[in-house]
């Protein structure tokens, strides 16, 4: 299922949400101008690689941009391709708006960077000899997705489902499409390579589950757990 767009209305624009597309797309365009070595010195250099944090290894002179604790934070704006970030600024862009509307620009910019942390060290810590770098900004956007979850469940995303060579459109309620994610996720945990090659998915269900714990926190008081759906569209 790919998600094109919610069907839930905000009350404010989303500023931050928009800054992290931002930033996220014109470091991408800054990576892919450094040309393919570059590119890769730059993944090592400011990815969150576990081994740096955790394992007390260390980078040639030449990659060791910045200490290994501020990478948990630029691993966040590094994308490895164009799907890549396209796909994580697509989720960003349909689901963010609404969790940045139920705690304001502020707290929302403190619960994605924490979000992000958290996912940074679901996937490092069971494995703390890994030498993968990761990049991305999944975990924090799992964070977001977990986030309205709990908030929005009821409300309706359009989705494109590939059906063998042909494609249909439905609307979903989100519940079902962000409990499709998060089973996908579980379930490729189970198959992922336990060298941490490949997509990290242990950092999207950590995101994801400290979206969901952290929200109570963040969110407004007067703002609904559960909210029903606000605007229906046939």
């Amino acid at each position: 299922m790919i998600p094109l767009r919610d069907d839930n209305p905000t009350t404010i624009q989303p500023l931050v949400t928009i800054a992290f597309i931002v930033v996220c797309s014109l470091v991408f365009l800054w990576q892919n101008s450094l040309g393919g070595r570059s590119f890769e010195a730059t993944v090592l250099s400011l990815g969150a690689i576990p081994a740096a944090l955790f394992g007390g290894k260390t980078l040639p002179p030449e990659l060791a941009l910045v200490p290994p604790a501020l990478t948990v934070f630029t691993s966040m704006f590094l994308h490895g391709s164009w799907m890549h970030l396209i796909g994580n600024m697509l989720y960003l862009w349909i689901f963010g708006n609404n969790v940045e509307d139920a705690m304001g620009h502020v707290r929302f910019v403190l619960f994605y960077l924490l979000c992000g942390i958290a996912a940074v060290l679901a996937q490092a810590l069971p494995n703390t000899d890994s030498t993968v770098p990761m990049i991305g900004a999944s975990g924090a956007i799992s964070g977001v997705l977990g986030a309205y979850l709990l908030l929005y469940p009821h409300a309706r995303v359009l989705v494109l489902i590939p059906i063998g060579f042909y494609t249909r459109l439905v609307h979903l309620p989100a519940m079902a499409v962000l409990g499709f994610w998060f089973v996908l996720q579980l379930i490729s945990t189970a198959f992922a390579d336990p060298r941490g090659g490949g997509v990290a998915f242990g950092a999207h269900i950590g995101g994801f589950i400290a979206g969901m714990a952290l929200l109570p926190i963040f969110k407004y008081r007067h703002v609904r757990l559960f909210a029903p759906s606000r605007h229906l569209r046939q």
